[in-house]
């Protein structure tokens, strides 16, 4: 479906540029969101900045997301799938501030010692390179909001449909170009879906 992030990318902008919602900012998220999200920001002519959240996973799968927390510490919990869970006392408030930290971390470090763009009024767009389980998406929304954005808009290449659903009510817009019935995981969808290391996402700000 796409040669790799940069071409996702290309397609992205051409359909956001297409779409009703005003844009004045954009925020990738790392580290493959940020490939992705440098043509959006190139073809509607604002800033790229950052946004970091880190997930938390469930005690015997990590992949399992019951938590995602953001730079700011914002958090996201998944109540469903947190009420199913036996977990251990404690458990989510440790896993919730060991990632908290973990996200500064990231953000402090992709920030180069420059202030972040300030989000109070601004209408922002979040970019990642797909959505699968959402939460760190989740996360982000609440943490933009939480910073005074005037409004919030999504723009993903592709995503599953189930949580494509359940992020459209959570956002203002949302861009997602394909929702495959046959989702199992974002790479599926493009032929070169290699690791973005630190460095060259760090490349791709402003």
């Amino acid at each position: 479906m796409f040669t790799d992030r940069t071409d996702a990318g290309e397609k992205l902008a051409a359909e956001v540029r297409q779409s009703a919602f005003s844009v004045d900012v954009v925020l990738g998220i790392p580290r493959g969101g940020l490939p992705v999200a440098r043509p959006v920001a190139d073809a509607l002519d604002v800033p790229l900045d950052v946004v970091v959240a880190s997930k938390v996973g469930a005690p015997d799968n990590p992949e399992l997301a019951v938590a995602a927390v953001a730079d700011d510490g914002t958090v996201w919990y998944n109540d469903s799938l947190v009420g199913k869970l036996d977990l251990p006392a404690g458990y989510l408030d440790d896993e919730t501030d060991r990632e908290r930290r973990a996200a500064r971390e990231k953000f402090d470090r992709y920030r180069e010692g420059r202030p972040p763009l300030s989000l109070d009024g601004k209408r922002v767009c979040l970019v990642d390179d797909g959505l699968a389980t959402g939460a760190t998406m989740f996360a982000c929304v609440e943490r933009v909001r939480a910073a005074g954005a005037e409004s919030v808009a999504a723009a993903v290449p592709v995503g599953s449909p189930r949580t494509a659903d359940e992020l459209e009510p959570r956002v203002d817009d949302l861009v997602v170009l394909e929702r495959p019935r046959s989702f199992r995981a974002v790479g599926q969808f493009f032929r070169d879906f290699s690791q973005v290391t630190d460095e060259e996402a760090m490349a791709l700000l402003d």
